[in-house]
């Protein structure tokens, strides 16, 4: 959540920042009442709630009818003092509930507008010109099939639309991609990591997946537990309701895990082969930081997925993400586009969020610096989800004859093969 003194000292700012992202700016002036509303019920309890403690003392001392008095005001206050209890509890809990539908506040700089608003800001390598080569691309599902490494109709099979099975040197490719990304993040400092797939509704909400990303989360009701869309929930949660000390940090941790996505509102979009699937697995790197150094980690994280598919020779671009299509948490965010022949365009492949201090406010991450104990910063950012890397691996390595050029970098975690 973002931080309270912000809210009552500059609330313009919030405002600007909630219009910025197409949300409610009257939220603001509702939050702004309800933070009045609890502080005064509060005060109206502390006051009483004292009261109630100093005429203990007038009891003991008093006689007669002034001691009768007194215990009929004892019994009064008593029935004060709870029902300014619950009005405090119903205050509190009005304002929490508002602070949790405010998006963090976006940073100044970044492009206004929705997603097709993002500004492109580097492109990286050319796009392989296939007519000059004397053949027309495959597309990634057509390839797949061809080398036996991806089966759509019996992943279907097991478990209905959007699902699949990767075989064969597909399952391979995978493996590879997983040990490449894995090597490369442990090299940069990052921490390997396997978390649960599965976690609490406090990860979640945490997080921010539970506002207006519901939709696309998968929930168990018999357990309350959800299935992550990313290993962002986890590697967040990991440190919840701690105080790191400053001399920790950065703490940078890499996990590998399986991301599950009901992929709500994409009805008709991408149905053929493995582009917007229910599931997938995925390397996502984390940072908890000093606030201070966040915008210097954004930059690292965005070199660190950069390095990523220059390794793997994929024509790219970066878009810096309009301010509304930013998730909840994000201050700030930007996407790597691929290039991706036979749709003659750039789709994401990966993405890095600055989320400054907002989730750790929600999940109780504190640092203990020099100048007392305060909220860390989070950012996260994906450095291969495996089945879109697969796609543009495919697509554009694939030669006249059918076969795929392996990328150097790849070839150590695949028997040295330099061609599928």
């Amino acid at each position: 959540m973002i931080d309270p003194k912000v809210l009552r000292t500059d609330p313009d700012r919030v405002r600007r920042s909630q219009a910025l992202r197409g949300a409610s700016v009257e939220l603001v002036d509702e939050l702004l009442a309800a933070d009045e509303a609890r502080r005064a019920s509060i005060a109206s309890f502390e006051r009483l709630r004292a009261e109630q403690k100093n005429i203990g003392k007038d009891v003991a001392r008093a006689q007669g009818e002034e001691k009768a008095a007194l215990i009929a005001r004892t019994q009064q206050l008593a029935a004060d003092v709870k029902a300014a209890q619950a009005d405090a509890d119903a205050a509190g809990n009005r304002f929490d509930e508002l602070m949790a539908q405010v998006g963090n506040l976006v940073i100044d700089g970044v492009p206004e507008g929705g997603e097709d608003d993002g500004v492109v800001i580097e492109t990286v390598g050319t796009p392989r010109d296939f007519a000059a080569e004397g053949f027309e691309p495959k597309d990634h599902l057509e390839l797949g099939e061809l080398h036996g490494a991806i089966d759509m109709e019996r992943g279907a099979k097991i478990s209905g639309s959007r699902f699949y099975v990767l075989t064969g040197v597909g399952a391979q490719l995978e493996i590879a991609l997983l040990n490449l990304a894995m090597t490369k993040a442990a090299e940069w400092g990052f921490t390997p990591m396997i978390p649960p797939a599965l976690v609490r509704p406090s990860a979640m909400e945490g997080t921010g997946f539970l506002g207006q990303a519901a939709q696309d989360v998968y929930h168990l009701p018999a357990d309350d537990l959800y299935l992550v869309g990313t290993s962002e929930v986890a590697l967040a949660a990991y440190h919840s309701d701690e105080i790191l000390d400053a001399n920790t940090l950065p703490r940078r941790y890499v996990a590998y895990s399986p991301c599950f996505r009901r992929e709500a509102g994409s009805h008709g979009k991408d149905t053929r082969g493995i582009f917007r699937v229910h599931w997938f697995d995925k390397v996502e790197m984390f940072i908890h930081c000093d606030p201070a150094d966040a915008e210097e980690w954004h930059q690292k994280l965005l070199g660190y997925e950069k390095d990523f598919l220059n390794a793997l020779e994929v024509p790219f671009q970066v878009l810096d993400v309009a301010s509304g299509d930013l998730g909840l948490s994000a201050a700030r965010k930007y996407d790597c586009y691929a290039w991706l022949p036979t749709q003659n365009r750039y789709r994401e492949v990966t993405s890095t969020s600055n989320c400054t201090e907002f989730q750790a406010r929600r999940l109780g991450i504190r640092g203990r610096f020099d100048d007392g104990v305060r909220p860390v910063a989070t950012l996260n950012g994906t450095l291969c989800a495996m089945t879109r890397i697969i796609i543009m691996l495919l697509e554009n390595h694939q030669q006249a004859d059918g076969s795929v050029y392996v990328p150097e970098a790849l070839r150590p975690y695949l028997g040295g093969r330099d061609r599928l």
